[in-house]
């Protein structure tokens, strides 16, 4: 009985890691967008600006649209991608269009093509490539402190808080807004995350019991 519900709890495992898996959606990455792979116009910083606004994490897979027997993609190291040059190739040269490299290791990857004068003229495309999980994510700014005022000088919109002659017998006058500050409100994400987990825990001790 005990080695059953082992068994059964290692499958829920099993499924739980599948369904991570697959919510890690690979991108597909068309290189120059609407561009394709050619001879840019404004010469090599035209696909290092588009690499810029882009991030490649492993598993993603770059399309090179290209026409067959006009232009060609081969991954070299920097050396030869610095140089132009088609020694030493990473992978095999890919002639026909368009061409789909999927992403498989991390790190810098440089792409030429080895047409004539193609690559000095701005056809070359260097990508950093990160492990999944691990690309940056946008982080909220921080705000800043003000230094203190070194105004001395009266508020002109203070209220005044002296009550009238008329007054002085009443009740003490209050500024508006000074009252007890109403509690800072709770934090609903505990709620949600309690609300989230106790069903997946009653099946859990339900299913052991």
């Amino acid at each position: 009985m005990a080695g059953e519900h082992i068994s059964a709890g290692v499958l829920v495992g099993a499924v739980l890691a599948a369904l991570l898996q697959c919510g890690i959606a690979q991108t597909v990455h068309v290189v120059g967008d609407d561009l394709g792979w050619v001879i840019p116009q404004g010469g090599a910083s035209s696909y290092d600006a588009w690499a810029a606004s882009k991030t490649f994490v492993i598993g993603d897979t770059l399309v090179f649209n290209f026409a067959t027997d006009h232009h060609d993609v081969l991954e070299v190291p920097k050396a030869s991608f610095d140089s132009c040059s088609s020694a030493n190739p990473i992978g095999s040269l890919i002639t026909t269009g368009p061409a789909n490299i999927t992403l498989s290791a991390a790190g810098e990857h440089y792409y030429i093509c080895t047409f004539s004068q193609h690559c000095s003229l701005g056809q070359k495309l260097s990508i950093t490539v990160s492990p999944p999980g691990a690309s940056p994510s946008p982080r909220a700014a921080s705000t800043p402190i003000p230094p203190p005022s070194n105004n001395t000088e009266p508020a002109a919109c203070a209220p005044d808080l002296v009550p009238s002659p008329k007054a002085a017998g009443g009740p003490a006058a209050t500024s508006p807004g000074m009252g007890t500050p109403p509690p800072p409100p709770g934090s609903s994400s505990h709620a949600i995350t309690a609300s989230l987990l106790f069903p997946i825990i009653s099946i859990f001790v339900s299913w052991f019991m």
